[in-house]
């Protein structure tokens, strides 16, 4: 019986190191997604703003 236990002990321990690694990756993971997020951001407010200008310096075009 106790070499079962010995085995339930290391199999739970085990269990324990991939459980906090796996939230360690998760919260590495979840740390880049908002750092994307803030990224995408501000690269969509760039395109707004040059698709603006854009429109204004077509706006300012002669009519042929």
């Amino acid at each position: 019986m106790s070499v079962s236990l010995d085995s339930l002990e290391r199999k739970v321990v085990q269990m324990l190191s991939v459980c906090d690694s796996l939230r360690a990756e998760n919260e590495a993971l979840r740390l880049r997604v908002a750092s994307l997020d803030a990224e995408k951001a501000t690269l969509t407010a760039k395109i707004d703003t040059t698709a603006a200008r854009l429109e204004t310096l077509m706006a300012g075009l002669p009519e042929e």
